[in-house]
C-alpha cells in the first residue's frame, strides 16, 4: 500500500487534511511537491509536507533491475566510481535508499507563524513521453515538454535559470535524451549550470525527486551549486553544456530547477526561486 507511509505521518502528527501517493516511479517525489502546491493553490491547504522516502535494496529490487540491465556492473571494483551521470563511461545506476521530505505551504501562512522559507517554488511541470515503459525518446521530448511547463507557469524566461539539478541516473540512454531536452530548452551553448547529485546518493527510486528538490533548493540558499562526482570525460553530446564536475562551485543564481523521470514515461520538473 503505497500510501502507508503518508498516513503514518498523518497519523502521528494528527494531519486532517488530503492525503495521497503518487505511483509514478522516479517522478514520483516531484509530482507529490507538485501535487501539494496545487493543493495550496486552490486553497485546499494552507500548509504540507511533501517528497518522497524509498526503501528498495532487496533482493526482488536488485534482481528485478538488474534484468532490466539499468544497473552498473563495470565498476564493481570500485563502487565509489560506479554512479558517474554524464560520463562517457557510464554503464547504469546505483541503487540507494533514503528520503526526500518538504514543509511547502502558502507564503502568509508561512510568515504569520515565523517560519523562514528556504526557497519559494514557482512552477511546476508534469508531463507523458507515450514511448516506451522503460526509456524516454532520444530527444528527450516529455523532459523538454515538462521543463518548459514549469518555466512558463514561473513566467520567466529560460535564460533567467541558472542552475539545474538533472535526473540523471548515470543510464546511457537516459542521460543522452536529458542531454538533448536541456539542450532545447535553454540552448546548446547555454550559461546553465547542469549538475547530477545521483553520482554523490545513488538512484533512490521514488525518493528521488524530493531530495534533487533538496538539492536544488540549497544550491539557491548558499549560492553553491553541488558538483556531479566521477565526470572525468563528459558525453559528446553534452558539448556545450556547463556541467558542475567534480567540485562544487560558487554562483549567483536566482532560479533553479530539478527533475524527474520515471519508467511508464512520466516527467516531471520543479522551479525554485531563492527567498530574499
Amino acid at each position: 500500500l503505497v500510501n502507508l507511509a503518508a498516513g503514518h505521518i498523518s497519523i502521528r502528527h494528527g494531519f486532517k487534511g488530503p492525503l495521497g501517493a503518487p505511483v509514478t516511479a522516479c517522478a514520483a517525489g516531484i509530482q507529490a511537491i507538485g501535487d501539494a502546491a496545487r493543493l495550496i493553490r486552490a486553497n485546499e491547504a494552507d500548509i504540507a509536507v511533501c517528497g518522497g522516502t524509498e526503501a528498495c535494496i532487496n533482493t526482488v529490487s536488485l534482481g528485478g533491475f538488474a534484468a532490466a540491465r539499468s544497473l552498473s556492473t563495470g565498476f564493481n571494483w570500485a563502487p565509489a566510481q560506479a554512479s558517474r551521470p554524464f560520463d562517457t563511461s557510464r554503464d547504469g545506476f546505483v541503487m540507494g535508499e533514503g528520503a526526500g521530505v518538504l514543509v511547502i505551504e502558502a507564503l502568509d501562512h508561512a510568515l504569520a507563524r515565523g517560519a523562514k522559507p528556504l526557497a519559494e517554488l514557482v512552477g511546476y511541470g508534469t508531463t507523458a513521453d507515450a514511448h516506451h515503459v522503460t526509456s524516454g525518446p532520444e530527444d528527450g521530448d516529455g523532459a523538454r515538454r515538462a521543463m518548459q511547463i514549469a518555466i512558463a507557469q514561473a513566467g520567466i524566461s529560460p535564460r533567467q535559470v541558472r542552475h539545474l539539478n538533472a535526473h540523471a541516473t548515470s543510464t546511457s540512454v537516459g542521460d543522452l535524451g536529458e542531454i538533448e531536452a536541456i539542450k532545447s530548452v535553454f540552448g546548446r551553448d547555454s550559461a546553465i549550470a547542469v549538475s547530477a547529485t545521483k553520482s554523490a546518493t545513488g538512484h533512490l527510486l521514488g525518493a528521488a525527486g524530493g531530495l534533487g528538490a533538496i538539492f536544488a533548493i540549497l544550491a539557491l540558499r548558499d549560492q553553491l551549486a553541488p558538483p556531479t562526482l566521477n565526470l572525468g570525460e563528459a558525453d559528446a553530446a553534452g558539448d556545450g553544456i556547463d556541467f558542475v564536475a567534480n567540485v562544487p562551485r560558487p554562483m549567483e543564481m536566482e532560479y533553479a530547477i530539478s527533475n524527474g523521470f520515471g519508467f511508464g514515461g512520466v516527467n516531471a520538473s520543479a522551479l525554485f526561486r531563492r527567498w530574499n
